[in-house]
């Protein structure tokens, strides 16, 4: 259903984002795999509100408490669950969605499709379900990096019309985290930190640019046909609330270059990895990751609840007016970025899983 993602490495989250808690229960992860568990609630705290004067405002300690699949750290092979408790509600802060529907939110397709919907916040809709994916993608990282030594790394490469010019082979995790926007040039970092303050300040909130690259990745993930890996890729991260766009490797841009321009061509190589002059094809061809860093880009677009006023109608069709009075962030890039790098995890995580078993016996 809705609520599940992947094949081999399953994961299935739960709540809603003013319900009692919300989490993750995930199917797959092999045993024996000893977990870091500080790494799990270090992602979650770059994903938590309140973290900066650019998020929102809503104060969560985001404690994550694992309830089944592990002894003394250790994975046992059997369901991981995981869950984090909701604290600091407001359900009055929405009442008014019951009388209008927010412009651009889910509010009402999922009052057609369902019939009923959450009477506060944004239900299973809003970002607050991605705790569960965060967490999960933490314990993705941690299998990546024991079976293939594989990083995951991702930044804000462009927040509304500031775009910051980024060298992907000399990015840190320290570099990304080094300021609040999560963007690893300095210098433009700061100009959208002060941009995203003035459009807030409007009651207005801005898009954006994140884009993930992924070093070591295994050799041979993905699938022919409709599963390939960029496939996958793209359904992951389009997965994501607030996501619009997705490019791998060149992207768009490559469709303004001719093939001899843009064809990756081979170089001299030894064993099972065949490497590439150029990386235009985002270390996946054919669907399949070719061992070239895996390089994908993911478009968001500006916070849809604002507190200007909006012409919009209520549930029976007729015009009103709403303005907004819940807590949002301005900006949704900074908080995405473990959003993104998680569900890259988990899709590699999967395809490394189903890879290997299929891989030949001969």
């Amino acid at each position: 259903m809705g609520s599940t993602f992947g094949e081999m490495f399953r994961i299935s989250t739960f709540g809603e984002s003013h319900g009692g808690a919300v989490g993750v229960v995930i199917e797959g992860c092999p045993p024996r795999l000893e977990l870091d568990l500080q790494k799990i609630q270090a992602e979650l705290d770059r994903r938590k509100p309140g973290q900066s004067k650019i998020t929102t405002p809503r104060k969560e300690d985001d404690y994550v408490e694992i309830l089944s699949g592990l002894i003394e750290n250790t994975t046992l092979g059997t369901p991981i669950a995981m869950m984090v408790r909701n604290k600091d509600q407001r359900p009055a802060d929405y009442k008014d969605i019951n009388n209008a529907f927010r412009p651009s939110h889910a509010d009402a397709t999922y009052q057609i499709k369902y019939g009923i919907q959450a009477s506060s916040g944004g239900g299973r809709a809003s970002a607050r379900e991605t705790i569960g994916r965060v967490a999960a993608g933490a314990i993705a990282k941690q299998l990546l990096k024991k079976v293939n030594c594989t990083n995951i790394l991702a930044w804000v490469k462009r927040i509304h019309t500031i775009e910051a010019e980024i060298d992907p082979n000399h990015v840190s995790l320290e570099d990304v985290e080094a300021n609040i926007v999560r963007c690893p040039n300095s210098e433009v970092a700061q100009q959208m930190i002060k941009h995203i303050e003035e459009i807030n300040r409007e009651g207005d909130s801005c898009g954006g640019v994140i884009e993930c690259v992924v070093t070591n990745p295994p050799v041979g993930l993905g699938m022919p046909v409709f599963d390939k890996l960029e496939a996958d890729l793209a359904k992951a991260v389009m997965s994501l609330p607030a996501s619009k766009g997705f490019e791998v490797g060149s992207g768009f841009a490559g469709t303004f270059a001719k093939g001899s321009e843009h064809n990756d061509a081979f170089l001299p190589s030894e064993g099972d990895r065949f490497r590439t002059a150029t990386n235009n094809s985002g270390g996946i061809q054919g669907g399949i990751s070719n061992g070239e860093p895996i390089v994908i880009r993911v478009a968001f677009k500006p916070t849809a609840t604002i507190r200007k006023e909006q012409s919009t109608v209520d549930s029976l069709g007729n015009p009103t007016v709403l303005k907004s009075k819940g807590r949002h962030d301005p900006c949704v890039l900074p908080r995405a970025v473990p959003m993104v790098e998680a569900m890259v995890a988990i899709t590699l995580a999967d395809h490394l899983l189903r890879q290997r078993g299929q891989c030949s016996l001969w």
